[in-house]
């Protein structure tokens, strides 16, 4: 394929992963037609593969409680068709400055408080600039360390040293989605080349951070889109420690916004999908919850997800409540993770 070159040269020199437990097994040699088969194979043989492999790589069965604050709202230069946040959409979404450090330390006490183990924390930027904005989100990371709690941040793209800096600040993991497949990707976003955020990962990954990357389906990609950007991520020589899987939320004024809703089983088959081939990764059921039942959700954790993000806003779109969410897993009788139980 024309474009594997572009997925995988910026990583040729990077670690791998650690020893998984006893009866898995980490690949990074997928083949396209390995994982079409694997997303398309009978739902409930493929949600048994993929819990199976859940149960031996996560035996405690619990469930990471994420929370994400955007730090820095709208007026972005980009133009991802999804985003709400691009100053080229007119969605209501009002530019904002980026919140000064004690109200964003503020709401991860707020967060650790209710349960949360990792704070995340989104900057609408087009890529991380020198100066006192910076200054300021590593200030944030040093300050959510220090009440016990991962450090995530996502602000677009960002250079060797200034991962260095997020690192010597102490964040945990950065978030950096591929969003889609290479072939697809053009169709979505034009100002910032999949090769860049191949770059960023790397960067991230270089320094020492744990990589966030994942994708959103629901854009109007094929199947075969959706299998090859798992591939991407699968077929790195480190799995990324963390994938969120989202389901497209339509927002009004973005290009996307008559798109229909995804279909609860695609998300399902996604995430199995992703345990299968990711097996040590925590896969996290992030954007578009809001649209799926309990069952639909229980589902997903039964496929292989062992996070969500819980509060009633995703940086810009709705969640559901932390109430539902708690009641959720207390009828399903799952456990949070707990603070010592951080991986």
């Amino acid at each position: 394929m024309p474009t594997d070159g572009v997925l995988f040269h910026a990583h040729a020199h990077r670690q791998v992963d650690p020893s998984p437990p006893s009866g898995v097994t980490l690949r990074h040699d997928w083949a396209q037609d390995e994982v079409r088969a694997i997303h398309d194979s009978p739902l409930l043989e493929l949600v048994h593969r993929a819990h199976s492999l859940h149960r031996l790589g996560f035996p405690d069965g619990r469930v990471q409680l994420c929370s994400l604050l955007s730090v820095k709202s709208g007026g972005c230069s980009e133009d991802c068709s999804y985003c709400p946040q691009s100053a080229r959409f007119d969605t209501g979404v009002q530019p904002e400055r980026l919140l000064p450090v004690p109200q964003v330390l503020e709401e991860a006490k707020k967060a650790r408080a209710l349960g949360a183990t990792r704070f995340c924390m989104g900057a609408a930027w087009r890529e991380v600039k020198d100066g006192p904005q910076f200054e300021a989100v590593l200030e944030m990371v040093r300050g959510v360390r220090a009440l016990g709690l991962e450090a995530c941040c996502t602000l677009g793209m960002l250079s060797a040293e200034q991962a260095r800096r997020l690192k010597e600040a102490g964040l945990t993991a950065y978030n950096h989605n591929l969003d889609t497949s290479p072939d697809f990707y053009g169709e979505i976003i034009r100002t910032h080349a999949y090769r860049e955020r191949l770059e960023t990962i790397a960067h991230a990954r270089d320094a020492g951070i744990a990589v966030c990357a994942g994708g959103i389906i629901g854009m109007g990609e094929s199947v075969l889109d959706r299998c090859r950007m798992l591939l991407a991520l699968a077929n790195q020589p480190a799995h990324p420690e963390s994938v969120p899987i989202n389901a497209l939320v339509p927002i009004p004024g973005t290009p996307l916004e008559g798109r229909p809703k995804v279909e609860p089983l695609e998300l399902v088959r996604m995430i199995a999908t992703a345990r299968i081939l990711m097996p040590m990764s925590v896969v996290r059921l992030s954007a578009g919850r809001l649209a799926l039942s309990e069952e639909a959700q229980l589902l997903c954790l039964l496929a292989g997800a062992n996070s969500i993000f819980f509060g009633e806003r995703l940086l810009t779109t709705g969640n559901p409540s932390y109430q539902a969410d708690m009641a959720l897993l207390e009828k399903a009788g799952l456990r949070p993770l707990e603070p010592e139980g951080l991986r």
